[in-house]
C-alpha cells in the first residue's frame, strides 16, 4: 500500500511556485563587501556580515551583499566565489573616488566607502536611500522590475547564496573553515530608459547553499550610487 500511495504520488503535477513580488521602502540600506578567501583580516568582516542574517530589518530595508574579489587569488588559495568582473567593480569605485582605494576586507554603504566597520560599534548609518519605489517581481528565472523616471538607468541584479563554507588548506587562512552569507553567486546589470525591465536569468548556481536570495538595486548612468534597492529569498 505505501509503494502504491508513492507511486501515485509521484504521477501528481509539480505544484507551480508562486512568483515573488518585493517593493522597496524608504530608508533602505545597500551594504557591500569586499572580500577574499585568501585574505587573513576578511573572516572577521564575513562573519560580521553574516549577523545580518538574523536582523529583523533583513531583505525589508537591509540588503546585504558579499562580492568577492580574484586579486588574492595568486598568493596561496583561489576564493571559489571570485570573479575578475567584481574586483572590476571595486576599482570602479576607487576611480569614481567613492572609495580610497582597493582593499579587503571593504566596506561600501549605499555608494560610500564605509571604514567605521574597523573602529568603533560597527552601527550602520542611519541615513538611507530615498529614491522611489522599486518593484521586482521574479518567477522562476523571469524578472520584471519598475522604477519611476527616465534617462539611462541601470538594473543591477545579484544572486546571493546564504550558509556557504569552504575547507581552506592554503593560503593565509590554511587549516581554517570560512562561513559566508549573502556570497554573489551571479550579477548582472540591464539598462533602460524608461525605468522598465524585463529579462530572464539563469537559474541561480548550486554552489552547496542552504538558500538563495535575489537583491536588485537601480543606478543611474556610469554612477556606482545606487537610487534604491529591493529583494528577499527566491528558495
Amino acid at each position: 500500500m505505501r509503494f502504491l500511495y508513492m507511486a501515485v504520488l509521484s504521477l501528481l503535477p509539480a505544484l507551480p511556485v508562486a512568483a515573488e513580488t518585493f517593493h522597496s521602502s524608504p530608508g533602505a540600506t545597500l551594504v557591500e563587501l569586499y572580500t577574499s578567501e585568501g585574505c587573513s583580516s576578511c573572516p572577521p568582516a564575513d562573519r560580521w556580515l553574516g549577523e545580518l542574517t538574523s536582523d529583523p530589518a533583513l531583505f525589508k530595508t537591509l540588503y546585504p551583499v558579499a562580492f568577492h574579489v580574484d586579486y588574492w587569488n595568486s598568493l596561496g588559495w583561489p576564493d571559489r566565489f571570485s570573479t575578475a568582473e567584481f574586483s572590476a567593480r571595486q576599482r570602479a569605485y576607487a576611480r569614481q573616488g567613492l572609495i580610497r582605494q582597493v582593499y579587503t576586507p571593504g566596506f561600501v554603504v549605499n555608494g560610500r566607502e564605509w571604514s567605521a566597520w574597523f573602529r568603533g560599534p560597527r552601527q550602520l548609518p542611519s541615513t538611507g536611500l530615498e529614491g522611489a519605489e522599486l518593484e521586482l517581481e521574479y518567477d522562476e528565472g523571469k524578472v520584471g522590475a519598475t522604477y519611476p523616471g527616465g534617462g539611462r538607468l541601470i538594473l543591477n541584479l545579484a544572486y546571493l547564496g546564504m550558509g556557504l563554507s569552504s575547507e581552506v588548506s592554503r593560503g593565509e587562512n590554511r587549516g581554517r573553515r570560512l562561513e559566508h552569507d549573502f556570497v554573489v553567486l551571479g550579477f548582472r546589470q540591464q539598462e533602460s530608459d524608461r525605468g522598465e525591465w524585463q529579462l530572464k536569468l539563469p537559474p541561480p548556481e548550486v554552489r552547496g547553499q542552504a538558500r538563495t536570495a535575489l537583491v536588485a538595486w537601480v543606478t543611474e548612468g556610469e554612477e556606482m550610487s545606487p537610487l534604491q534597492a529591493v529583494g528577499g529569498y527566491i528558495e
